[in-house]
């Protein structure tokens, strides 16, 4: 009488795992081996240079119809090029010309407005009220002592071939939150009027982020990024250094040696901001 368990089928090692730990080479090394030893090879060396020949052959073919092709669409790349940086050059020629001709009609319509109203009474009263309103909307430039922040993108990025910095860090270490917290830390220290990178902050200017340009009421900005603040110099400094805005740059400097620096200045020219006008819905357009 045979127990049940003795006719249990065990598991049977693989042939492939078996293989693999037995032969330890390939079967067709060890056929190619034979043929070499009993003089049969399946290539002669005359049929191998013919062959490595073909593939000379094949391959200089290649190279010659691409270097040819390459060489065709290399005038029209040029040439497309060309006609870009010419359309770039007409158009940045044009926005100067057209940018000059508003601020000689703006000084025009100044002029005669000035004329119409100086007569006293009720009309200096509307014009006062009206340069306030300019005023307040940052419609007219301003000139006058004040202080500049300078936040500058490090020159030389972490090394990310250490494994010790490898970190999901921006490519742009200086971001649109520092640059509208530095210019909220102005307005509460007393300023009177900033910019930031040559462009007017007005009650409808954003400074934010799109891909990797920075932009401050969508003109483009470029590092290093200039906070300039018209008003009293040595109010905005003792303000500004103990604000919050302060210490988060002064943070991102040491982390990550981002450029920081605070300039008082005796002279600051602001250039007056975009004019918005009140559409029929009520919404703001540009003009």
């Amino acid at each position: 009488m045979t127990r049940a368990w003795e006719r249990i089928r065990r598991n049977p090692v693989p042939s492939l795992l078996k293989s693999l730990l037995e032969d330890h080479l390939d079967p067709g090394y060890a056929a190619a081996a034979a043929d070499r030893a009993a003089g049969r090879t399946r290539t002669t060396a005359r049929a191998s240079r013919v062959w490595l020949g073909v593939g000379v052959l094949l391959a200089g073919l290649v190279i010659g119809v691409a270097y040819e092709q390459n060489s065709d669409l290399q005038p029209g790349n040029d040439q497309a090029r060309t006609e870009i940086l010419d359309s770039l050059r007409s158009g940045e020629e044009r926005i100067t010309a057209l940018t000059a001709q508003r601020d000689e009609l703006g000084a025009a319509i100044d002029e005669r407005r000035a004329a119409l109203f100086a007569d006293g009474g009720d009309g200096a009263t509307v014009l006062d009220e009206l340069g306030e309103a300019e005023a307040a909307a940052a419609a007219t430039p301003v000139r006058g002592p004040g202080m500049t922040v300078t936040l500058t993108e490090p020159a030389a990025r972490p090394n990310l071939s250490d494994a010790s910095q490898h970190e999901d860090a921006p490519s742009a270490l200086v971001l649109d939150r520092d640059l509208q917290a530095v210019v909220n830390a102005l307005w509460a220290a007393g300023a009177e009027a900033i910019e930031v990178g040559g462009v007017r902050v007005g009650p409808g200017v954003t400074i934010r982020q799109a891909g990797g340009a920075m932009l401050v009421d969508n003109r483009p900005v470029f590092s290093p990024y200039t906070i300039s603040a018209v008003g009293s110099s040595s109010r905005l400094q003792t303000s500004f250094v103990v604000s919050d805005a302060y210490l988060r740059v002064a943070g991102i400097q040491q982390l990550y040696g981002v450029g920081f620096s605070l300039t008082a200045e005796d002279d600051l020219e602001l250039p007056a901001a975009t004019v918005r006008k009140l559409g029929n819905s009520g919404e703001t357009g540009y003009r």
